[in-house]
């Protein structure tokens, strides 16, 4: 339930300022998280590239000179012309890196040979491995353009075709400062080998202002055939200049770099000089440097291309961090919960040597609940066990306390005070409390017959301060509140069951609970330090000394958010407290007795389970989303829905013990999915909250009343107290 809090800080409209960036900063992080992750599938993934490869077709349009030319062919001009390297020289080619294990041992090679080389690069391998580019051009070596993403051209529009070089070019410009001029396409051959569906693509290539390079041999290296194979295809015949193929990337290589070893001092001894193509052609350099905005671009790029690597490796290492929470959770839940089941469901289980008969203080404290507080008021009036009622109206200005007065009913009282908050309306509660057993629930909440009988009875254990009931929501006919039905079964009363047996339970739920006076007195009552005011006397409980326990029958039905706005309003002050209540008792961590038990075991699960695991868990669908993009799908598809299956077990056996129907189960993966992303981004905005130096006023929710006491059996008489209206 959500009161308002009368406090206002000096800064509170500066804070007002802020709210809005708030609820931006979360959304803005969870985007800014997706975009990373799509750059980087972008840049690494192959399943957005065309593998189609145009099989050889006729070569009647392909001019005569060109079949017959050299591999260096020049379209930029009117008519088409070709270059062949001359005698004695060799220009290495290189395609389809840079490759980090085998360009570096490529590039050591040649250096220790003094020998150059050209290396055609892709620009996701360029954007990925900016530094071997920089490498390639400090030694000396020249490097050009291999496309985007290694299609074959003769299937592209001119519009990708564009995209490829453009693309190809800004990493180049990110990674080295240059442009180059030299093109070889993806799945080329020698110029003879031009043909009608290639040439096309090779004099649009010139018409953009680049020379097409081909080759003379090919190494085909890529087939791994051996080291003597690849140097006897390699190696031109009596003296030719050539233009070698061979590749530093697309695979294992360490036949290639064996090759090479060998190849370059045996052709030097023979006469050879290993140059780049411009060397080799005596011709101007094949790059140019690039400066002003297409420099930024490309370095604006490539830094991107870096960040997407860093933030799906820190993500990679989230998932993995959230894989293990869950099933650890699980895990747990599914153990102890079966453990405590099989506890409180023997016929001889009994919570102390005597059940607890004596009368007890219910306090109902309320502000505006004109709406909700009559059907609260009698369902309480139905109650199997000895009670008193005190409605604490806390200043509303709706008539909640006159319609309290006005139903004339002899064992309830109003105590009436000017608006304070909740935590002061429950002490302001306890102080007129006549009782040694106080329960507290919400102005919004009504109790079935036997509640508060149930609620109370692990109180014969002397050595139990807090009792936990088990919170229900009443208004589960809508979509969001049967959400809400599967969260209050699966996640919180399944969690109470495994926090029982652990002894270490870290919230009486403010809708059903009840505490031993004493205990409440020790602690000084409840506080207002934090947004999570029971959260926060349950941990003072604990490093108090005493137990705190689960009571699963002691059932009671809230009326939940109907409404998204109003879920977040109040998932965001359970959050933020939930962090306060955890820093303020900080200290138990180094605490000895049960203080220190509960600071060890208690304060770690919980921050885990109820802070880690809620912000970490949108991962699951972001790397679902990831996968099904790019890859690998069906292995994608299958983890995500063998998580979702460990979900629906738990969640099928949590609505077993509670002895609730499966239907709205049928919602289960919708509201997996959904319900995460909410989460996150309340959780991630009561961080921001935290860290902005923020504190948060209490929300008041919109209620409807249309929450019920389940009817009293026919002919069944309350046995309450008396008592008089104040």
């Amino acid at each position: 339930m959500a009161f308002r809090s009368t406090r206002r800080s000096p800064d509170s409209a500066s804070r007002r300022r802020w709210l809005p960036l708030r609820y931006l900063l979360p959304v803005l992080v969870l985007f800014a998280m997706l975009a990373m992750l799509m750059l980087r599938g972008y840049v690494h993934s192959e399943i957005l590239a065309d593998f189609r490869v145009r099989p050889g077709t006729a070569d009647d349009k392909v001019p005569e000179q060109i079949l017959e030319g050299g591999p260096v062919i020049d379209t930029r001009g009117k008519t088409p012309t070709t270059l062949r390297v001359p005698d004695h020289r060799v220009v290495l080619t290189f395609d389809d890196g840079p490759d980090p294990t085998w360009t570096p041992r490529v590039l050591d090679v040649l250096k220790k040979n003094h020998a150059h080389a050209v290396f055609f690069v892709t620009g996701t391998m360029a954007s990925r491995y900016p530094e071997l580019i920089r490498r390639m051009v400090d030694e000396g070596h020249e490097v050009g353009l291999h496309t985007f993403n290694h299609p074959d051209l003769s299937y592209q529009s001119k519009r990708r075709i564009d995209w490829e070089l453009s693309q190809n070019q800004l990493a180049l410009a990110g990674a080295a400062g240059i442009r180059t001029s030299l093109f070889r396409p993806p799945y080329s051959s020698e110029s003879e080998n031009m043909d009608n569906a290639s040439w096309p693509v090779t004099e649009y290539i010139g018409s953009l202002g680049y020379l097409t390079v081909v080759n003379d041999t090919d190494s085909e290296d890529w087939q791994k055939p051996g080291v003597d194979e690849i140097i006897r295809r390699a190696k031109p015949e009596h003296g030719q200049g050539a233009i070698i193929l061979m590749h530093d990337s697309g695979g294992d290589r360490h036949q290639t770099v064996r090759a090479l070893a060998r190849f370059l001092p045996e052709l030097q001894e023979e006469g050879y000089r290993f140059q780049n193509l411009t060397e080799a052609l005596d011709a101007p350099s094949a790059h140019t440097k690039v400066t002003g905005a297409e420099l930024w671009k490309g370095k604006a790029w490539i830094f991107l291309v870096s960040a997407s690597d860093d933030v799906t490796d820190i993500l990679a290492v989230g998932l993995a961090v959230i894989g293990f929470l869950v099933f650890a959770r699980f895990g747990l839940m599914l153990l102890l919960s079966g453990l405590h089941a099989r506890r409180t469901r023997r016929k001889n289980f009994r919570w102390g040597p005597e059940p607890v008969t004596e009368p007890v203080s219910v306090l109902v404290p309320a502000y505006n609940e004109a709406k909700c507080i009559e059907n609260t008021v009698r369902s309480l009036m139905r109650s199997e066990h000895p009670i008193e009622i005190i409605v604490i109206d806390d200043g509303s200005s709706d008539g909640t306390a006159r319609i309290v007065e006005a139903m004339g009913l002899p064992n309830v009282r109003v105590v009436r005070q000017l608006n304070a908050g909740k935590p002061a309306a429950l002490n302001r509660g306890l102080a007129n409390a006549r009782y040694d057993i106080i329960v507290m629930m919400d102005g919004d909440t009504v109790f079935e017959p036997a509640t508060v009988r149930e609620l109370v009875q692990p109180f014969s254990d002397p050595r139990v301060g807090a009792v936990a009931g088990n919170a229900k929501v009443g208004n589960k006919d809508t979509l969001i509140g049967a959400w809400q039905h599967i969260e209050y079964v699966m996640g919180f009363n399944l969690d109470r069951r495994m926090y029982d047996v652990l002894q270490c339970m870290p919230t009486i739920p403010g809708a059903v609970g009840a505490f031993r006076r004493s205990a409440l007195e020790r602690v000084g009552g409840m506080s207002d330090d934090t947004l999570a005011e029971d959260t926060d006397i349950t941990m003072a409980i604990h490093r108090d000394g005493w137990r705190v326990v689960y009571a699963e029958k002691a059932r009671a039905w809230t009326e939940a958010p109907e409404s998204v706005q109003q879920l977040w309003s109040q998932r965001y002050r359970w959050s933020y407290g939930t962090m306060q209540a955890i820093w303020k008792h900080r200290g138990a961590l180094l605490d000895r007795g049960p203080s220190g038990r509960f600071g060890r075991v208690g304060l770690p699960l919980v921050s885990l389970f109820m802070v880690v695991a809620p912000l970490l868990a949108p991962l699951i669908d972001i790397f679902l989303i990831y996968g099904l993009l790019f890859g690998p799908t069906e292995k994608t598809i299958l983890a995500w829905l063998g998580v979702l299956a460990v979900q629906a077990v738990c969640a099928a056996y949590a609505f077993i013990l509670d002895r609730e129907p499966l239907t709205p189960l049928i919602s289960l993966p919708l509201q997996q999915i959904l319900y995460r992303q909410i989460m996150y981004v309340v959780l991630l905005q009561s961080w921001i909250t935290a860290l902005t130096g923020g504190r948060l006023r209490w929300q008041k929710l919109r209620r409807k009343g249309g929450v019920s006491a389940p009817p009293s059996a026919p002919g069944q008489r309350s046995p309450v107290m008396d008592g008089s209206s104040a």
